[in-house]
């Protein structure tokens, strides 16, 4: 099954690791990676190089905003009109159902979300959350409006903003777009399994990450949104706190023409019984 818009991959030294590219062939989905040129044939050793993109700059020393960037042309350039950008170290999707994880082997994630999205005039961004927030017996919501949405990303191409800066550039976009009065819409009902932050080599960890780097990206989203954003530290480091109370009016607007199907649509989803899960994902031996 697959989606609706077009999935890219944005991955700089992780050819050897490639968890977000084998979680999604293992999936069936179809995306492109997007590598800066130096890396051309080290990516594609591993990947088939249709599914290959390649960056007309390198080594710009700016974290991943420029690819970003271009990612968002380049979706646009296709006539796309809205894209996914994913970042490269996520090892599962899953869906969350009665507390219960289970990884998606059918890109159902992709297409359920893209379905919601599509019945609004006004989402900005939509994602899935990070597995780790959603452990536990607690009553969660599927979704929960007007918060910050992060490394598996739906993104409007109609947006007036670009990708800026050099840390917490989703929270900023994020932020740019809930001030403006846009929705955002972060999934519970589905969500990704990710490598920790500098747990792996490659990606930002080695241009960003290092020394003081979590201090500085504090410093950065409080210097960019200092009316909502404060420097805490959890988890033994410095980290920053955003205040989304003051979205917590901006409504969702129904498209006129919005078809809205009664009963339930598991996107192809049927839960399935394995003797072993693989790569981190699902719990209890389940897949969907």
């Amino acid at each position: 099954m697959q989606t609706k818009y077009p999935i890219y991959i944005i991955s700089k030294g992780r050819h050897d690791t490639r968890f977000t590219s084998k979680a999604l062939e293992r999936m069936n989905v179809d995306y492109r990676i997007v590598i800066e040129p130096q890396e051309y044939d080290l990516y594609a050793a591993v990947i088939n190089p249709i599914k290959i993109l390649t960056l007309p700059f390198s080594n710009l020393g700016q974290g991943s905003i420029p690819a970003r960037n271009w990612v968002w042309e380049h979706s646009i350039s296709e006539n796309a009109t809205s894209h996914w950008i994913v970042d490269d170290n996520i090892k599962t999707f899953q869906r969350l159902n009665n507390n219960r994880m289970m990884e998606d082997l059918t890109g159902g994630v992709f297409l359920a979300i893209e379905s919601l999205v599509d019945r609004y005039e006004n989402v900005a961004l939509a994602g899935p959350h990070y597995q780790a927030f959603a452990r536990g017996r607690s009553i969660i919501s599927p979704v929960y409006l007007n918060r910050r949405v992060y490394s598996c990303t739906l993104i409007n191409n109609s947006l007036p903003y670009r990708w800026r800066g050099r840390y917490n550039e989703d929270t900023d976009l994020s932020l740019r777009a809930l001030k403006d009065g846009w929705c955002t819409m972060l999934f519970y009902a589905f969500l990704i399994n990710k490598a920790p932050t500098m747990t792996i080599s490659g990606g930002n960890t080695d241009e960003l990450y290092q020394g003081d780097g979590r201090l500085k990206m504090a410093q950065s989203l409080v210097a960019q949104h200092p009316d909502v954003t404060t420097i805490t530290r959890k988890w033994g480091r410095y980290q920053h706190h955003v205040d989304y109370r003051p979205f917590k009016n901006n409504r969702l607007k129904l498209k006129p023409d919005a078809v809205i199907e009664h009963g339930v649509n598991n996107f192809g989803m049927v839960l399935k019984t394995v003797d072993k899960v693989t790569s981190g994902g699902g719990n209890n031996g389940t897949r969907n």
